[in-house]
């Protein structure tokens, strides 16, 4: 089976060094047991595949469904969305320091971030152990704020003087157009753009009046919309983290309390088919208790006790949901071919989930499923009420949806 890549971003799992962060991109690439033969858990070495959990439409429908590019466990989609391990990150990267040049690189490719951080406050400013309650987490926040907004602002700084002058005449939609094409690598766009102009309320019209000051502060902009943020509060199990996570969240951040070390326990004793467990879940059932060693189950019991039973989950997939649905606004659709019968030509009901942005058009859909379907596209036919909608539908969420084109009418 091939999977095709049915979303359009990729999330960075970022963080200095000693935070738990390849804890977290282990646990939440390890594949569930159901689909771990999947040709897809692996990407490259610092990429690989991480799952949405959304309910499924199959039960609203009273249907058996046949997932082809996604899992459907208990009523549960696990759709398959791609993460980037980054490289630890140390104060004075922009600059190169440490693995900064790596990181950075890394980090262009990504849409939203994922910031891995030490709750408990055990490690310093450069990733070393220290005595947990020592460090101030917030420090973190404000250092990783500051590396990716001088890394911006010293790519903006590159030839400023001689940009601005050439396109000044053509005031705000030149700049516009001009700093398009000059951050196109960096997964900056044009909505980007216009949104750290509006926020900065920095003169478009003439923008080689901006200071050093106003270049950076404009990159801090673009950071913010161009990179979205959330928190991970790892390590929350420990003592020291519950005055640190009321603390994080006083921050402008959705912040979500983590324990990547609990997931990545449970996701490889559910491979084992020792306990029942979806990523996500608030609980397991033990299946196999005589398989477990005594150390394993009390590894497990206090799981349940001291993580999932007061925070609901371990939190690395509350992340990485948040990641798709709160900072980058997606939506989850099922386009099918036979609306009676919500199948595929070959029979298997609600194959696909497509992950995609609000405000995407039916046609913006064919498109993504094919070039040829939306080159062709007529009509589109929404399942709940059967009605015709045309190619300026705006999709909601959950819909499902038939795309009617003038190749499949021939």
């Amino acid at each position: 089976m091939t999977i095709r890549k049915q979303h359009p971003y990729a999330i960075g799992i970022v963080g200095k060094p000693n935070v738990g962060k390849s804890t977290f991109f282990s646990a939440a690439t390890l594949a569930p047991a159901e689909i771990a033969n999947y040709p897809f858990t692996t990407i490259r070495p610092n990429r690989g595949v991480g799952y949405v959990r959304t309910p499924c439409v199959h039960t609203e429908f009273n249907v058996q469904d046949n997932p082809g590019n996604s899992l459907c466990k208990n009523g549960i989609r696990l759709i398959p969305v791609e993460l980037i391990d980054c490289a630890g990150l140390v104060p004075g990267a922009w600059k190169g320091r440490g693995l900064g040049n790596q990181f950075l690189d890394e980090i262009r490719k990504a849409d939203a971030l994922i910031h891995i951080v030490d709750a408990a406050g055990a490690t310093d400013i450069e990733g070393q152990q220290c005595k947990p309650g020592t460090h101030n987490p917030l420090e973190d926040v404000r250092f990783l704020e500051v590396e990716i907004a001088m890394w911006i602002a010293r790519i903006l700084r590159r030839d400023w003087a001689r940009m601005t002058r050439t396109i000044e005449s053509g005031g705000k939609e030149r700049l516009v157009n001009q700093l398009e094409d000059k951050l196109t690598g960096l997964s900056i766009k044009r909505e980007h753009i216009i949104e750290a102009i509006r926020r900065t309320e920095l003169n478009p019209e003439k923008p080689s009046s901006w200071s050093e000051e106003d270049i950076t502060k404009f990159a801090d902009g673009l950071r913010r919309a161009a990179k979205p943020m959330l928190i991970a509060a790892n390590k929350i199990d420990l003592p020291t983290a519950e005055p640190n996570l009321e603390r994080l969240r006083q921050q402008d951040y959705y912040v979500v309390p983590c324990s990547a070390e609990a997931e990545l326990a449970v996701r490889r004793a559910a491979e084992k088919n020792w306990i029942d467990y979806t990523p996500g879940d608030c609980n397991f059932d033990i299946l196999k208790s005589e398989a477990l060693t005594e150390t394993q189950l009390n590894a497990l019991k206090t799981i349940k006790e001291r993580i999932l039973a007061p925070f609901g989950a371990t939190g690395v997939q509350e992340a990485i949901n948040a990641a798709y649905f709160k900072l980058l606004n997606c939506i989850v659709v099922y386009p099918v071919e036979d609306i009676e019968k919500l199948s595929n030509h070959k029979g298997e009901v609600l194959p696909d989930a497509y992950i995609v942005p609000y405000g995407t058009t039916a046609r913006q859909l064919a498109y993504l499923i094919h070039t040829e379907l939306g080159d062709s596209f007529i009509y589109a036919i929404e399942a709940r009420v059967k009605t015709r909608v045309g190619e300026d539908y705006k999709l909601k969420d959950r819909d499902v949806i038939s795309i009617v084109s003038a190749k499949k009418r021939s």
